[in-house]
């Protein structure tokens, strides 16, 4: 990336097209035009492979907590060049700000046929009290979340450990692959904390892969002023991958290798 430009208040273009080697390969809504039911975030939309298949269904790529947040909010810009940016967001409810979000997006190069999104969240409770994250009565905790395009067949998902929806969903795991007949996304923790959260899986009709804040039922608490940090690296390929390649790939992605 190039320097780091200044937050601009004025300026506010309805979206970042994001690009490896001068190829668009996603859309960044900072603005979107969601229902306040629909827990209005950023997404990223169309999400595509270096040979241009769409591997994104809206609302896309995204971060949220539906049960406890009513909102996202774009606060500015620190840094927006072609290859990633870095934001910051208001997180609310009932128009009370709860966190200060700073968001990392970067396009990172892997090999011929494939390159990696980049997607790094830093949350910090700005309310002078402790704040609870998903729990009780939560589907998923709650996180980060991608909507996968749907194909006529139900994408087959892995991880090392497992090989269909039951064997991953809900469980930690070093990295998680869901592919279809002409591509495959290989989602990796980048951090200790991100490899311990359960990964959340679908493969039926509206078919995606999410890493959460927080475990069914059990809320993650943040202490005044303090951050938590997940990061999740996800290599976008054209193709169906066998898990030996999917494996290889999570390699590149994390700073921990992946094993088969």
């Amino acid at each position: 990336m190039n320097a780091p430009v200044k937050a601009s208040f004025t300026k506010r273009p309805p979206c970042t097209v994001l690009r490896h080697e001068n190829r668009p390969v996603g859309t960044y809504v900072h603005r979107p035009p969601l229902a306040g039911t629909l827990a209005p975030r950023p997404y990223l939309h169309p999400v595509r492979t270096l040979g241009g298949i769409t591997v994104t269904d809206q609302p896309g790529v995204s971060l949220a907590v539906p049960d406890a947040y009513g909102s996202q909010r774009h606060l500015g810009w620190l840094l927006r060049d072609p290859d990633g940016f870095v934001e910051e967001l208001a997180w609310g409810a009932s128009e009370r700000q709860l966190l200060l979000e700073r968001r990392t997006v970067a396009v990172r190069t892997l090999s011929a046929g494939c390159w990696a999104l980049d997607f790094t969240t830093a949350l910090t409770n700005v309310t002078g009290q402790e704040v609870a994250v998903g729990g009780a009565g939560s589907g998923s905790g709650g996180g980060f979340f991608w909507s996968a395009s749907r194909r006529p067949q139900p994408p087959r998902v892995f991880s090392a450990g497992g090989d269909g929806e039951a064997a991953v969903d809900g469980r930690p795991a070093n990295w998680v692959a869901l592919a279809a007949e002409d591509w495959t996304l290989v989602f990796a923790g980048a951090t200790g904390d991100t490899r311990s959260a359960p990964w959340y899986v679908r493969t039926g009709d509206h078919p995606g892969v999410g890493s959460a804040l927080a475990a069914r039922r059990r809320p993650l608490t943040i202490a005044p002023a303090d951050t938590v940090t997940r990061r999740i690296v996800t290599a976008v390929a054209d193709g169906r991958l066998e898990r030996g390649e999917a494996a290889r790939i999570a390699g590149q992605l994390s700073d921990k290798g992946a094993a088969v």
